[in-house]
């Protein structure tokens, strides 16, 4: 799955572009670290747990940019593990 957006594209809002550019982001990452080293899922389900632990704590109100950054990234994870259970017949 790519998301790749045009940043200029002005029909996106801000949010909109935060949540993409860390989707695609942490997809690329995610694909890197698992050709260097293949990631077990145990460790990514944990850090797809901290993830949502780190956006539920939103009680200080860190805004609107971030959270949909951290939804960019959790999105991230869930597509990953989705393929890589897929890939591994679970």
């Amino acid at each position: 799955m790519n998301t790749i957006h045009d940043d200029h594209d002005p029909d996106l809002t801000g949010e909109q572009r935060a949540f993409h550019e860390a989707y695609d982001t942490t997809l690329h990452y995610l694909r890197t670290r698992q050709k260097i080293s293949p990631l077990n899922m145990l460790d990514l389900e944990g850090e797809y747990y901290h993830l949502t632990v780190y956006e539920g704590q939103d009680w200080g109100g860190r805004g609107v940019l971030k959270n949909a950054e951290i939804q960019g990234q959790i999105y991230a994870y869930l597509a990953f593990m989705n393929q890589l259970k897929k890939e591994q017949g679970l």
